[in-house]
């Protein structure tokens, strides 16, 4: 039988709108917490968030390997954005905050271990003496990659592919070898099909603004760093960043939001008062206003009804998969590991796409488990989604045997654990801004409803974070407006 739920109030004054915010992951979370005025202290809304999974976080997990707690997804965020720090202070996690102890990385390519280059932005170089001593690019990819002081200007006009502007300024072996190992990593896409507006909006600027790549990227580093405090990279949490969603979470259902999980949502539409939800377990909801922090398949799934043209256009959004695998040694099996691990450009045909040693990388890893050594690995990229059919053991094994070849580790790992991320990164191709901004345009017909999330606006941490806030701050502006336009006060 139905149940249908609606908070009551007994308040004199005007009381609070109810939002619903659907999907717990961390944009949803922080939505949730926008709402509720866990940053700000401005209580906005009433809040109750549903999360279709057993738990919090998405693609933030944490889990223990061999008796050491790890990250089991994302492990690090941007620290030059503010929005993740921002929150993470806000739920008390602000003395756990630590940077990389290293952030050496290595691109393991042309049979050999070779250093990052310094000085590029996402691969491309602003510095071809410090490309050239890295050794990862050829001498005839170095030759190519000096035409750029040359060669006309590139036209990119509004868009381009990232992998298309790199060949043409610099040559094919850049995009291999250093661009696209790096923008894998964060998007499990491919250069040549991933938007250079959207994924590296500066090199974009750079575009349109210089003829040369090189002496553009040079100058944008400059700029960067004539800063008088320059803030670490990256960042993470002492505990792994997994902790993050959970303590969000809490401090959410502190500032009175209510926080289900297994809640999957099978419906929505207009109703009299607002909008009316059905979870797939037969409840109804009534709200002034609804978030929907979800993956893009879900809700197109959601607004088929209600934004034909919008649901479209999210169903367009492809997604790719990837696993993790990691791995507990006992540190006094293993040899010397120098840095923070590797990149592996697709090029060289290898079946991982990176490594990254974690006990090195991260001090309070190392320090919680001295006796261990972890390091993880992944494996998968857009279109190659059939490598996570693959059962546990077989992805172990072909990790080690990479692990074996690039960096000499023939020690056995005492604990394994292989976590899968099906559909777990959106992709960005050409258009995607264009895309979005058709997809928003659509949804703003119906006011109190937004989305937000990694398919949108970046799928970093902070610009999750940060697109959660817009949400809520759209939904909380449109039911202000509701209630004017409605003679209430």
């Amino acid at each position: 039988m139905d149940r249908t739920t609606h908070t009551p109030t007994t308040d004199q004054a005007r009381p609070l709108p109810q939002v619903v915010v659907v999907g717990g992951g961390i944009a949803g979370l922080a939505a949730a917490a926008r709402l509720r005025g866990v940053v700000d202290g401005v209580e906005r809304a009433r809040v109750t968030l549903l999360e279709a999974s057993p738990r919090f976080g998405g693609k933030l997990k944490s889990g223990e390997v061999g008796g050491v707690g790890v990250d089991l997804g994302a492990e690090s965020m941007l620290a030059r954005r503010p929005e993740a720090i921002t929150l993470a202070r806000a739920v008390g996690l602000g003395d756990a905050l630590q940077p990389p102890t290293t952030a050496k990385a290595s691109i393991w390519t042309r049979g050999a271990l070779r250093p990052m280059p310094t000085g590029h932005l996402m691969g491309v170089p602003g510095d071809l003496a410090a490309l050239a001593a890295s050794g990862v690019v050829s001498p005839e990819g170095l030759a190519r990659a000096a035409e750029d002081a040359t060669l006309p200007r590139t036209e990119v006009g509004e868009d381009i592919a990232v992998g298309e502007y790199v060949a043409a300024r610099l040559g094919r072996e850049i995009v291999d070898r250093l661009v696209e190992p790096l923008l894998g990593g964060v998007y499990a896409g491919h250069a040549d099909a991933i938007s250079l507006s959207a994924a590296v909006p500066q090199l974009l600027a750079i575009a349109q603004r210089e003829r040369s790549a090189v002496e553009g990227v040079h100058a944008a580093l400059a700029v960067a760093a004539q800063s008088p405090n320059p803030a670490p990279v990256f960042t993470g949490i002492d505990g792994g960043i997994g902790r993050l969603p959970g303590a969000v979470a809490d401090a959410c259902r502190a500032a009175g939001a209510e926080l289900r999980t297994d809640t999957a949502v099978a419906s929505l539409r207009r109703a009299p008062d607002g909008w009316a939800l059905r979870t797939e377990g037969g409840e109804q909801l009534v709200a002034d206003a609804v978030v929907l922090a979800v993956p893009a398949p879900v809700a197109a799934r959601l607004l088929a009804d209600l934004a034909p043209d919008a649901a479209a256009e999210l169903g367009e959004i492809a997604y790719a998969g990837m696993a993790l695998v990691t791995l507990a040694f006992h540190r006094a099996e293993l040899g010397p590991l120098p840095g923070s691990g590797f990149l592996v450009p697709p090029v060289d045909g290898r079946a991982i796409k990176a490594s990254t040693f974690s006990s090195n990388k991260w001090g309070w890893l190392d320090k919680a488990a001295p006796e261990s050594f972890v390091l993880r690995t992944s494996l998968g990229r857009e279109g190659e989604e059939a490598v996570l059919d693959l059962d546990d053991a077989e992805l172990v094994a072909r990790s080690r045997a990479d692990l074996r070849e690039a960096a000499g580790i023939t020690a056995t790992p005492y604990a394994t654990a292989v976590t899968r991320w099906r559909g777990g990164l959106p992709q960005y191709p050409v258009g995607h801004p264009q895309r979005v901004a058709r997809i928003e345009s659509a949804i703003a017909a119906l006011p109190g409803l937004a989305l937000c999330g990694a398919a949108y606006h970046g799928v970093g941490i902070p610009a999750c974070i940060a697109d959660g806030w817009r949400a809520a701050a759209a939904v909380a502006a449109a039911t202000v407006t509701t209630d004017l336009v409605s003679g209430e006060e």
